[in-house]
């Protein structure tokens, strides 16, 4: 199975922009945590069976304000952040494929890459893997093809409703299929398309405040019973002073945090439309 990571350049005001409105995270801040789960998966992908393809988006995919000017090359930035990331990894960069993505929306871009690959390509089953998704483990990304060797389609449900795992034999209408609550949506879109799906277990993101609270406690417990894979994102986590207590969220992040707060349960989902993130 190719595996897909969807990733953006790691630049502030770019990423993981529903912890910067709703926490004190800041933009400088969310871009750290984001190229510490970029890292986490793509260290995880490449130790699977799968075979990792970085789907990167560069400046005809990127809003204005990311493009031009003294911006940095975006693909350039996401080689160097995968290169890092596999420096000590069984796999290097040479065994990473690499493509741009296509499209005016995330949806879009997912979709044209799932279905070149079936389609174009002829490649017997294709994944996705959210990179906002460090928790995830190579069982999950195994498992995924495991199920397509039953079922047509396998989704991992994810926080809030969304997906932080999907994997296909066959395509399906992709049109808005992983706006929020895309676990329902691709369901939907898979009936549609007369597929049978499967799923693979629940894990959460970082994408939001209620999975980055379930992610760090996730990841904690791992490292008590002595099995935790995902060592880039707890640390940069622990750097910056973000905690999980009873009532949710708490931050004690000196520097460029935004200062000590905390936030408790979601209070609701973005759409896919703001500033075109989804799961970033």
């Amino acid at each position: 199975m190719i595996v897909v990571v969807p990733v953006d350049p790691p630049r502030e005001g770019l990423v993981l922009s529903e912890l910067v409105e709703r926490t004190p995270l800041t933009d400088a801040d969310a871009a750290v945590l984001y190229e510490a789960a970029v890292t986490d998966v793509v260290r995880t992908v490449a130790d699977s069976g799968g075979e990792l393809l970085v789907n990167y988006r560069d400046a005809e995919t990127l809003p204005a304000t990311d493009t031009g000017g003294d911006a940095p090359d975006p693909e350039t930035e996401i080689r160097d952040l995968v290169a890092a990331a596999l420096e000590d990894a069984p796999r290097d960069i040479e065994d990473v494929r690499f493509e741009r993505q296509v499209g005016s929306t995330r949806s879009a871009r997912i979709g044209n890459s799932v279905t070149h690959l079936l389609e174009s390509e002829d490649v017997a089953s294709v994944g996705v893997v959210e990179p906002t998704a460090p928790a995830v483990e190579r069982s999950q990304i195994d498992g995924a093809a495991m199920g397509l060797r039953r079922h047509e389609a396998v989704f991992g449900p994810s926080s809030g409703g969304r997906t932080y795992l999907s994997a296909f034999r066959e395509p399906i209408d992709f049109e808005d299929a992983y706006a929020p609550p895309s676990h329902a949506t691709l369901a939907t879109r898979a009936t549609d398309a007369g597929l049978e799906f499967g799923f693979a277990p629940m894990i959460p993101t970082i994408a939001t405040p209620d999975g980055l609270a379930a992610t760090l406690a996730t990841l904690e417990t791992r490292a008590l019973a002595d099995r935790l894979l995902s060592t880039a994102t707890p640390a940069v986590l622990e750097e910056l002073g973000v905690r999980v207590t009873d009532d949710g969220l708490e931050f004690e992040g000196e520097g460029e945090g935004k200062g000590k707060g905390k936030t408790g349960s979601e209070s609701g989902s973005k759409s896919e439309d703001h500033r075109d993130h989804g799961e970033k």
